[in-house]
């Protein structure tokens, strides 16, 4: 009767962030990198095969209450090497993140919160054995009865009784259905040909998938419908089901009157010393019992010359407790002050926690690498970008710094837009170049003009090196920056800076 149907199809939302691209250390089963952006990983061959080690420690639990600490200059891709180790770990091992200014933020002392970060990182693997009816329904029968008086029922009232056939390989069985079971299976929508588990002390049912045998049913099936093999053997089973939690979920639902629920407030509060020392005894008489399994995790704290002399304490008598995870810091200090103090010592770090740290160090990234970073990230993020632009984009990255270039991606890409282009090409990157300067060029902008902004305190004397220059506060690159270009395309050749 109407007209033809009309298809849209939903965008679909996706969060782009810096490191979305990682998806592991890129290394093979002798932990030599990859070549070739392997995982979203692109140079630093000797820090990753580094964490590759610390990473295959920590799977065969050797490595608990280790440290490492990842260092070099800015944009060396350290949180990259952390992220990429959390995704090679897997959902298994528990991977805590912070930065360590957080620790100054929150509503708590200092070492609470670095304590609750170092619980959420230790997995607790709890074991439990149940019984479990597990088969392939045959068929449910469901009778109605109405106005009966069976089992204390009103008359006028109505009842439900069925039977539900359950099936193995092997053996075949009929069960009496009760009202409970029957709302049960109503509830989880099992039909003939489901293959179900129910938990007899509990009955609850949970439908694994449909079976193989009646997979020709049905001329299409959607695409969340599973195919499972028919169970086999006994119907009736003993089960291990395993739960996994942190020590600091066990910690949150031991000390408050809501229990789990407090998970879901977020604001979990202090948390007592006697609550953890119980849930530590008991959690050591599991693992004795064989109930329960200890997986150290890792707990990844960025910027640690943010974190003061106490901090740096705590940490160091963690490191010594049998239940510290394995800490991986990272910093792009060189030799600076420790913070609260007028000391100062390697990477902003007491000497002290350095002795106890494996240091992995990372390099700066070759041109070539460069590009290759840029062409993995404009593939994340969906953009065109012609070679050309792509090896001037890669010079500037090297010129400037890597964040200003990959910011630069989508900045050209709306560029390009603007202009009804479907690829970014050279002139998208020079009109950004113009329109966003990066650290050095604005450095040079401040020392020029420095007595025209306010409180300046720059003193004529001192002697400032413009960032990422080679400290003589100007070269012949510089000299085309100043007009707000972009480094030349070739020798001798240099950008035009009319828009």
């Amino acid at each position: 009767v109407g007209g033809p149907a009309t298809v849209r199809e939903l965008p679909r939302l996706e969060r782009i962030g810096a490191h979305s691209h990682i998806r592991g250390l890129g290394l093979d089963d002798s932990l030599e990198p990859r070549r070739g952006g392997s995982q979203g990983m692109v140079g630093q061959s000797k820090a990753r095969k580094a964490v590759g080690v610390i990473f295959r420690m920590i799977e065969e639990g050797k490595i608990g209450g280790r440290a490492i600490l990842l260092a070099g200059k800015p944009g060396t891709g350290k949180t990259a090497i952390a992220m990429g180790l959390a995704q090679q770990l897997g959902e298994d091992t528990p991977f805590t993140s912070m930065s360590a200014s957080e620790v100054f933020s929150l509503e708590m002392s200092k070492t609470e919160a670095l304590t609750q970060a170092m619980r959420k990182s230790i997995g607790v693997q709890i074991l439990e054995e149940t019984e479990v009816m597990e088969g392939e329904v045959v068929e449910i029968q469901i009778d109605t009865s109405f106005g009966g008086e069976k089992a204390g029922k009103a008359k006028g009232g109505m009842e439900k009784t069925g039977r539900l056939t359950l099936c193995t390989t092997d053996m075949e069985t009929v069960y009496d259905l009760g009202t409970k079971m029957i709302e049960a299976l109503s509830k989880e929508k099992v039909t003939a040909g489901d293959v179900i588990t129910i938990d007899k002390a509990s009955g609850k049912i949970t439908k694994l998938g449909r079976s193989f045998s009646r997979s020709r049913d049905y001329d299409a099936m959607g695409s969340s419908t599973r195919f499972v093999q028919c169970p086999e053997g006994e119907l009736q089973k003993r089960k291990e089901v395993v739960h996994n939690v942190s020590l600091h979920e066990i910690d949150v639902i031991n000390s408050r009157q809501q229990g789990f629920l407090a998970l879901f407030a977020g604001d979990t509060g202090e948390i007592k010393g006697e609550v953890r020392e119980q849930i530590d005894g008991k959690v050591a008489e599991w693992k004795e019992e064989g109930r329960a399994k200890i997986i150290p995790g890792v707990l990844f704290i960025d910027e640690v010359h943010m974190l003061d002399m106490e901090c740096f304490s705590f940490l160091n008598r963690a490191l010594e407790s049998d239940m510290a995870p394995v800490l991986v810091i990272a910093t792009n200090r060189g030799i600076a002050k420790i913070r609260g103090t007028e000391y100062k010592s390697p990477h902003g770090i007491p000497l002290d926690l350095l002795d106890r740290l494996l240091i992995v160090s990372t390099e700066p990234y070759a041109h070539d690498e460069i590009k290759k970073i840029l062409s993995v990230r404009c593939e994340e993020e969906d953009v065109e970008m012609a070679d050309d632009a792509l090896e001037l984009l890669a010079r500037i990255g090297a010129e400037t710094s890597l964040r200003y270039a990959i910011h630069t991606i989508i900045t050209a890409s709306l560029a390009a837009e603007k202009r009804k282009s479907a690829e970014v090409e050279i002139e998208d990157i020079k009109r950004v170049y113009r329109l966003f300067v990066d650290v050095k060029r604005s450095t040079q902008y401040l020392m020029e003009y420095n007595k025209e902004f306010m409180f300046n305190e720059l003193d004529e004397t001192d002697e400032y090196c413009v960032a990422g220059g080679d400290g003589d506060g100007g070269t012949e690159k510089d000299a085309s920056a100043d007009d707000g270009g972009a480094p030349s395309e070739g020798k001798g050749e240099s950008m035009e800076t009319s828009p």
